[in-house]
């Protein structure tokens, strides 16, 4: 059982290829089941081989997508806000269940709500008043 962190249901497709730790694998068969997917990978036709996979995460290449960002296009990016400033860059983004969050190298937390543009490492915001006191 594969739980995904994309909303492109596409990535696992028959063919679609993932790099492992253990190295790569190659999808047979997949069916949605719940909130998750039951994947079957090519050589992997024992439930003992099915174990040796669990846990280990399923890396692919970054999908381009015209008016999309994703995570790693934001990693590095300094983050602008709405009077100039910057306020540092994009060292990670904190998942969160009211809006992921931005974690600047001095440790500031930016919400993605206040993103208002993306463009060429730059990440343009429009944040309360106090958000970085």
């Amino acid at each position: 059982m594969v739980d995904p962190i994309t909303d492109q249901p596409d990535r696992f497709a028959v063919g679609s290829c993932f790099d492992t730790k253990l190295g790569p694998v190659v999808v047979s068969a997949c069916r949605p089941f719940q909130h998750r997917y039951l994947v079957t990978f090519e050589g992997c036709a024992t439930r003992e081989a099915a174990e040796a996979l669990h846990g280990v995460a399923l890396l692919a290449e970054p999908l381009e997508v015209d008016e999309e960002v994703f995570v790693h296009q934001l990693i590095g990016c300094r983050v602008i806000d709405q009077d100039g400033v910057d306020r540092g860059a994009v060292t990670a983004v904190e998942a969160n269940p009211a809006a992921d969050l931005l974690v600047l190298d001095d440790q500031s937390l930016v919400p993605m709500n206040f993103v208002t543009e993306v463009l060429g490492g730059r990440i343009l915001v429009d944040v309360p008043i106090g958000l970085f006191d």
